[in-house]
């Protein structure tokens, strides 16, 4: 294996550091004349499972476009090292699926030879892979340990929910979380000025840092005059989110089929397309949204059309749900891996892609509803709750949304929390 000089004079470098410690040497004192022995521990930084400070450390991260091998001749690696690295499963290390921005570390000796000793990829914040460059290239997949932390907040919108909870200290992918338990009776497309909302959640963390895992445990979202509770409850082996009376959240169908984007284009029988330039019927609702954005079915149904429409739609998918409703999803980038007419899908299974294919002058979504073969607005279509709180489970229920309604009303509006 050959490598370049320059390791010997790299600095140590980091881009987070995991605060777990071990105590690695205790010393005791050997003088008979005293009873005083002392053992002194001496706390080493773990990273990567080891020792970090015991090495010098050489990182880069994967540009796009830049190839495994290219990232590794950086480090010295020959093309035959890079050949040996990768035989192993790919349970373990998988190339095919590298992604831009993911960090590789070379962990060499101190000494004056710089002998190389680990190289480190890391897939995410938790996740890596460790290869021992002095055991044939022995593969090992670690993670860093996590924990979860329970925190609080509630914020009013200004301008869009996602900025509101970025104001109030919080991760915006909450408003994402948000939309997956209110997605049936709230539209988070069209979230107004003045709305309010109160969560208690846990997020899963490395030390301080958050590594974008959250779970809603009780949230509150408040329109106009109306207030909307979610509270959690197991029903029959399944857990689900109930208004205060015991309604389900969750209904036939999304409000939405994809996550937290914005509308560009409503329903209207009289609008100005921007490429054919004259007016015409737009029965749909376009949502704008970054190319390969996952496209999801709004309820459970069978696909009867999976196309592409040159003159209009570009690709499109089709779900027949019962005898009154059809949806239509189109200028999708690509299908779903294996989606074919006469599958069953589920509700918020993907189903395709965001793209801007056919006629359209960017990636959007034009989601289309029809009811007893007539179109209408989708953002007015009916949608009935699951099964409600049973008799049997009404009291218990009861003491734990009375519960958890008085925790939301306490959490202060003001307070910055969950950096």
């Amino acid at each position: 294996m050959i490598y370049t000089n320059k390791i010997q004079t790299l600095m140590r470098y980091y881009k987070y550091i995991i605060s777990t410690f071990i105590v690695a040497l205790s010393f005791t004192s050997c003088n008979s004349d005293k009873n005083n022995d002392e053992a002194k521990e001496v706390e080493k930084i773990i990273k990567y499972g080891l020792p970090i400070e015991d090495y010098d450390v050489m990182c880069d991260t994967l540009k796009p476009n830049q190839t495994f091998t290219e990232l590794l001749e950086g480090f010295g690696f020959t093309i035959k090292d890079v050949y040996n690295l990768v035989q192993c499963p790919d349970s373990v290390f998988n190339a095919r699926k590298l992604r831009p921005g993911q960090i590789c570390s070379l962990l060499c000796d101190t000494d004056s030879i710089a002998t190389p000793r680990y190289l480190v990829y890391e897939e995410n914040l938790r996740d890596y892979v460790v290869f021992d460059l002095t055991n044939n290239y022995k593969a090992t997949r670690k993670s860093n340990p996590t924990h979860w932390c329970e925190k609080e907040v509630a914020g009013v919108v200004n301008s869009s929910l996602w900025v509101s909870m970025q104001e109030s200290g919080a991760s915006p992918l909450l408003a994402v979380e948000m939309s997956h338990i209110f997605g049936w009776s709230v539209d988070f497309f069209g979230v107004q000025r003045g709305d309010e909302y109160r969560l208690i959640y846990t997020g899963e963390y490395i030390g301080e840092t958050p590594i974008n895992n959250y779970r809603i445990l009780a949230a509150s979202f408040k329109t106009a005059d109306t207030t909307i509770y979610a509270i959690p409850f197991t029903q029959d082996n399944e857990e689900l989110f109930y208004n205060v009376d015991g309604n389900s959240l969750e209904g036939p169908f999304l409000k939405a089929p994809l996550d937290y984007y914005r509308i560009s284009s409503r329903f209207t029988n009289s609008r100005f397309h921007p490429v054919l330039k004259r007016y015409r019927a737009h029965h749909g609702v376009d949502y704008a949204a970054p190319v390969g954005t996952p496209v999801y079915a709004i309820g459970s149904g069978k696909v009867i059309a999976k196309a592409y429409q040159a003159g209009g739609g570009g690709n499109y998918v089709k779900i027949r749900h019962n005898s009154v409703y059809v949806t239509t999803y189109m200028h999708l980038s690509r299908f779903a891996k294996g989606l074919k007419v006469g599958d069953y899908v589920k509700q918020k299974q993907v189903i395709g892609y965001v793209g801007s294919t056919g006629i359209s002058t960017g990636p959007h979504l034009d989601f289309r509803v029809h009811e007893n073969g007539k179109p209408i607005n989708p953002l007015t279509i009916k949608s009935q709750p699951k099964k409600p709180i049973s008799k049997a489970n009404k009291e218990a229920f009861n003491l734990v949304a009375d519960s958890l309604v008085l925790r939301l009303k306490a959490i202060d509006s003001g307070i910055l929390i969950n950096k």
